[in-house]
């Protein structure tokens, strides 16, 4: 595909649903259950369905398997860090989930992608892809508990001891996971994925999107945004700084192609991912906390971060 249309089709993506979404909170034909039932849509058919086309095809090559552990560590490394920060930093569970939400998950997909294809062609996007293979794992198997845990004990004053882990962790939520799971036995029986289905991912994606996209520009506020910019702004510090030094540094130990460690650092300085403002949604977080550090921290990448990325590693 021409860079250039893919460039098109990435701004297309992620801007015009985010503006349809925002100028639908000026009408009174869309009401806000609409937007709840797309947001349902795609946890419930798209997610588990794209987890199961994808990992249908994904070659589980073992000798790689740095490049998905040092993807689990983007979200584990920053969410640590929030964790403790939030426990001091916020009064309510609400908004230290959101927080935490916002630092774990990070646009790896969708922007990382797009990123290391622009530095190394397919050969990056190749290793994102790897990178990525257990994002769906991490965000559904642990993210959607942590928030539901959160929300849990701002209702109830629960401890973690009190929390039903049943409730969290087998949960229509985990949809996706059975979607993997179908696809990894698929790939290890050695079923060849019709071709047919290769379009149905490529429409399932950009569809998927906008379902995602839409719902946010909807509960974009600015005016409630102004109050979290300020709160927020240590985000940049903790996504931008600490975690690609953290991550990094761990990678040069046991990865030697320059290339690949070259990968991960820009997959690490990753912004945070509309997914922490859907979690947020979801389970009734402080919505508004996520989606100021989706705003804010995807603008400081796209104006800052990455350009010293580009001009740095590409020089």
């Amino acid at each position: 595909m021409d860079m250039k249309l893919k460039l098109l089709l990435f701004a297309v993506d992620l801007l015009a649903p985010l503006m349809v979404g925002y100028l639908c909170r000026f009408q009174n034909i869309v009401k806000e259950p609409v937007f709840n039932k797309m947001i349902l849509n795609n946890i419930l058919v798209i997610y588990p369905a794209l987890s199961f086309l994808s990992f249908w095809v994904l070659p589980l090559d073992y000798h790689l398997i740095w490049l998905p552990v040092m993807g689990l560590a983007m979200g584990v490394i920053p969410g640590l860090i929030a964790y403790f920060v939030a426990e001091y930093k916020y009064t309510s569970d609400l908004d230290r989930g959101s927080y935490v939400m916002s630092a774990i998950l990070s646009n790896l997909g969708t922007i990382g992608g797009l990123c290391v294809f622009l530095l190394y062609g397919e050969t990056g996007y190749a290793y994102q892809q790897l990178v990525v293979l257990f994002q769906y794992i991490l965000m559904f198997m642990f993210c959607y508990p942590l928030a539901q845990y959160y929300y849990n004990r701002s209702q109830k004053g629960e401890k973690i001891k009190d929390v039903s882990v049943r409730s969290i962790l087998f949960s229509r939520n985990q949809l996706a996971i059975i979607g993997i799971l179908f696809g990894v036995v698929l790939k290890q029986m050695g079923v060849p994925r019709p071709q047919s289905l290769d379009g149905l991912t490529q429409v399932l994606i950009h569809f998927g999107a906008w379902t995602a996209l839409i719902p946010v520009g909807y509960s974009i506020d600015f005016g409630k945004l102004k109050e979290h910019y300020r709160d927020i702004k240590d985000l940049t510090v903790v996504k931008f700084i600490l975690t690609p030094l953290l991550i990094y540094g761990g990678a040069r130990l046991v990865i030697h192609d320059q290339r690949m460690l070259n990968t991960i650092l820009v997959l690490s300085c990753m912004p945070t991912a509309v997914n922490a403002v859907i979690t947020s949604r979801i389970y009734s977080l402080n919505i508004h906390i996520s989606v100021a550090a989706f705003i804010l921290t995807t603008i400081v990448f796209l104006l800052v971060v990455y350009p010293i990325l580009f001009i740095g590693l590409g020089s």
